[in-house]
Order: C-alpha cells, then structure tokens, then sequence
C-alpha cells in the first residue's frame, strides 16, 4: 500500500502544493516540470510513478506557488522552493528535477550548496538558447491566442520521439481534445519564467556528486544543452541517443538510473565519467 499525502507548504507570500510519500530515512525533494495543471490530487499517482524510492527515501514533490506573479524568474522559484523545504524540516537531501524543475534544482544547488547533497538534473538547460526561445515562445503564443489543441500538438512533436509519435499517431487529436490549461495565466508565468534561467557561469559552485541525464534529440531544451552541462561539470551522465524531451517518461531505465547514482557511495568531489 501506497504511503502519500498531499498538503500545502507556506512559502514567501503564499503556498507550495507538496506530495509526500515513502519510508526510507533519507530525504528527496523531487521538482516537476512546466505543467498544465498543479500537482495537487495528483498524490498517488505520484508515489506509484516514482514507487522505486519510497523504501529508501521519504519524497517531497514540491510544486510552484498557487499564485504567483507576473515577471517571477526561475531564481525566485527555486528560493520559494528551498523556503518550503525549510518549512517541511528538511536541512539536507537529494535532489532531482526534469525540464523546468532542473532549472529550478541547479539553481538552488548554486545558492544553497550545503543543502544538497546529490544533483539529478534531466532533460534541462542552465540558460537560454535558441530551441528554449522558440519552443516555449511557440507555447506562449497558443496559450495567449487560446488555442490549446495547436499547444497539445505542438508539445508532443517537440516532446516524443518520432518512433512514440508514430506508434501512437491515430491518438494525438483525441490527446488534443482532452488535455486542457487549468489556469492559463499561471502557465504562462511558469513559461515566461522559463526563459530566464541563466546559471551556467556559475555550475562551479555546485558541491555535490551530479547526475545529467540527456536527450540527443530533444527538441524542447536542445540535446547540446546537457552536453555543455556534462562538459562544464565533468559529471556522471547519460544520454538517450534516440530520444526527445519526454525521455523521463519513455525511457523504462530513466528513474532507474537516478535511484542507481543516488544509492551509491560517492566522494565529495565530483566524479568524472560521462557516457555521451
């Protein structure tokens, strides 16, 4: 049985939705991606999706604020983030984040090195680029134009590999009808916010033992955006070479290659050996 509940975390001026779940006597604070929707009612789905944790780990997944403001940028939402893991008792822990989560967890191992003891970051950019500016930019423009089902399409060429695309290819206008933006300005805070993570300067100041898994064809981030990661870092890796943005989901071993880095004893100092 399932061990998960749902509450909300106060953090700077409102609250941050949190699933909790697991056993384990380690801490993980787990930091989704740009999503159409909040994370809360979502809890055991959750705890099932990332269930090969919850022995060792007591999960946080932590959300972004219920009601941020326009012109937040990926800093602010990663120290909203630290404040709530503050706010849960928590001084150290693993940290993973996928897509916009990475941003937001690399950008927190930066500002609150100690707090952290081991960095996965998946499918991520550390700053801008040109596959960033469009991709999202295309997203914003739907969004505000309200054209969802143009976003949905849009989303899955982008996020899936061609072989997905094709195998599930009669399903995607259903997918298209049923998906929808529960909050579109909140959405589009997050999308905006996206645009200005800028931390690559800085990836020295990150302590831990990191883990960058990558795309080669990821066409949302850029598969280059985790090479220069991996090369800047000189860190564990692995790239999927055949695989886009929605790797994390695709790939059957992605999670069990975070739980694999994670259980291992590492030294302090990052270890050098990419696979790429």
């Amino acid at each position: 049985m399932l061990n998960c509940s749902e509450m909300m975390v106060p953090s700077g001026s409102g609250e941050i939705p949190c699933i909790r779940f697991g056993t384990g006597e380690k801490n993980m604070v787990l930091i989704p991606g740009l999503r159409t929707s909040s994370i809360k009612g979502q809890g055991l789905f959750a705890a099932w999706y990332f269930r090969m944790f919850a022995k060792d780990y007591t999960v946080y997944m932590l959300d972004r604020r219920t009601d941020l403001s326009g012109g937040c940028t990926i800093h602010d939402l990663a120290e909203e983030t630290y404040a709530a893991a503050r706010k849960l008792g928590l001084d150290s822990f693993d940290l993973y984040g996928v897509s916009m989560g990475g941003m937001i967890a690399a950008d927190l191992a930066v500002s609150h090195p100690d707090a952290v003891r081991k960095l996965v970051l998946g499918v991520t950019a550390l700053r801008t680029n040109d596959t960033i500016l469009e991709a999202v930019g295309s997203w914003i423009s739907d969004i505000r134009n309200n054209d969802v089902r143009h976003f949905v399409l849009d989303y899955m060429k982008r996020g899936y590999s061609e072989r997905y695309l094709k195998q599930y290819r009669i399903f995607l206008p259903l997918a298209a009808r049923l998906i929808k933006v529960k909050d579109p300005d909140q959405f589009l805070i997050q999308a905006e916010a996206c645009l200005t993570c800028d931390i690559y300067d800085r990836l020295h100041e990150i302590r831990c033992p990191v883990l960058v898994l990558g795309a080669a064809k990821d066409r949302v981030v850029s598969g280059e955006a985790s090479l220069e990661m991996i090369r800047k870092l000189g860190c564990e890796s692995y790239i999927y070479p055949d695989l886009s943005h929605e790797a994390y989901n695709e790939a059957k071993d992605f999670n069990k290659r975070v739980f694999a880095f994670l259980k291992k004893d590492l030294p302090e100092q990052r270890k050098i050996s990419c696979d790429v």
